[in-house]
């Protein structure tokens, strides 16, 4: 007797054990930026006694250059399939960490140093958007663009809770085996998961088809890229000032900050990732805006470590859904065999907002006070919220049961 097909009950299981996989691999090749994201800064201020704003520029600069790469990521995703996009940018996760490994060794010279872990986190940023770009594409492939915002909440959910993990982690290490102890265990973990990767059984590319420009498919998607760039912000600042925040007051638990970002960002995420899908993209945003605004003005008021703690967990549940749903409404927009550009364009917005802020508000801190870098960032997400209405009221990403975009 024939066997019978899969029951769509069995098939929707396996595509979950699938996603699962993808975002576990996602998960602990991020905590490879995890680990060094706090280490970092603290390292270029403290020990190389470089100052905030070259410690704001070696956190961001990894961000520039995964903006720089969201194009070349989502073509290379497009035209030879997600895994061989995720398999380079391992790669290029290995080479960087390696890199960034020499700068903790005795005897170098603070800027010869510097210049190094800059090196080291530019391809660093490199390989983040190769590996992103791909896992996202991937699992889209896997569940159809109906869900994709279940796929970027998974996707965000394993980043953010990579960051939320390895945040108290990393200062752990660089207190006790130093920065060249930290950036070994950042080496190691990629590896780990370009190990999997190998094994796992490849997705076929988009087949060919004609491909507007790069600039054009940015050109129907720009306006939600604005509103995850605004959001961006207030992640980049807990991310580059939160622990030097902590401790330039005198307050314990400065590693902690990023864990109760994670948190909250992974609870909203596991809570609600779904919602995009449900009731449309830009209701959910213009809520989420609101409460990373009140996250960011609560760590700039805060009297003491519990309420700045307590403003960084609602940073987290705020920024969390913003991303899956801008995402939802550019993968909507456009067809299969763009969809991996588009999402890499997309992203770069938000890699715009972590490369620009470090430096800048780096700037700031150094003459206004650490402080003051919070306040700017519930106005930038006020801002993302302002933007976000106005789409709404222009018809931008509504129910979805009511949408008939045209597909570039």
């Amino acid at each position: 007797m024939a066997l019978s097909s899969p029951s769509p009950t069995r098939t929707e299981r396996h595509d979950q054990i699938r996603l699962l996989i993808l975002a576990a691999i996602l998960f602990v090749s991020y905590l490879c930026i995890g680990l060094s994201l706090p280490a970092v800064p603290v390292f270029v201020s403290g020990q190389l006694g470089l100052g905030n704003s070259l410690a704001g520029l070696a956190v961001g600069i990894a961000f520039i250059a995964t903006f720089l790469m969201r194009g070349p990521a989502g073509l290379m995703s497009d035209r030879r399939g997600p895994k061989a996009a995720v398999m380079r940018g391992l790669i290029l996760y290995i080479s960087g960490a390696t890199a960034s490994l020499f700068v903790g060794l005795p005897g170098l010279n603070p800027w010869l140093a510097c210049v190094i872990l800059l090196a080291g986190r530019f391809v660093l940023g490199l390989g983040e958007s190769f590996v992103a770009v791909g896992i996202i594409a991937w699992g889209i492939s896997i569940v159809g663009p109906s869900r994709s915002g279940k796929v970027l909440a998974l996707v965000g959910a394993a980043i953010y809770g990579a960051l939320a993990l390895g945040a108290p982690f990393g200062l752990l290490l660089l207190s006790h085996i130093g920065f060249a102890g930290t950036m070994l265990l950042a080496t190691i973990l990629p590896m780990l998961g370009l190990i999997v990767i190998w094994r796992l059984p490849a997705t076929a590319p988009a087949p060919a088809s004609p491909r507007p420009g790069f600039l054009r498919i940015i050109a129907q998607i720009w306006p939600f890229g604005i509103v995850v760039y605004l959001q961006g912000v207030g992640f980049a600042l807990i991310g580059t000032f939160f622990s030097l925040y902590f401790l330039a007051q005198g307050w314990s638990h400065a590693g902690l900050g990023l864990t109760a970002f994670g948190i909250g960002f992974v609870a909203a995420r596991l809570f609600f990732g779904g919602l995009p899908d449900r009731i449309g993209g830009l209701p959910v945003a213009i809520f989420s805006l609101a409460v990373a605004a009140v996250g960011q003005f609560t760590i700039w008021v805060a009297p003491g470590p519990v309420t700045g703690l307590t403003g960084a967990l609602l940073t987290g549940l705020g920024v969390s859904m913003v991303y899956p749903a801008m995402g939802r409404e550019v993968v909507r927009r456009v067809q299969p065999h763009l969809r991996a550009t588009a999402v890499g364009g997309f992203s770069a917005f938000q890699d715009l907002a972590y490369g620009l802020t470090g430096p800048l508000a780096g700037l700031l801190a150094d003459r206004a006070g650490l402080g003051s870098v919070f306040l700017t960032g519930a106005i930038t997400a006020l801002c993302g919220l302002i933007v976000a209405v106005i789409l709404l009221r222009a018809g931008g990403g509504g129910l979805p049961s009511g949408e008939s975009q045209k597909q570039l």
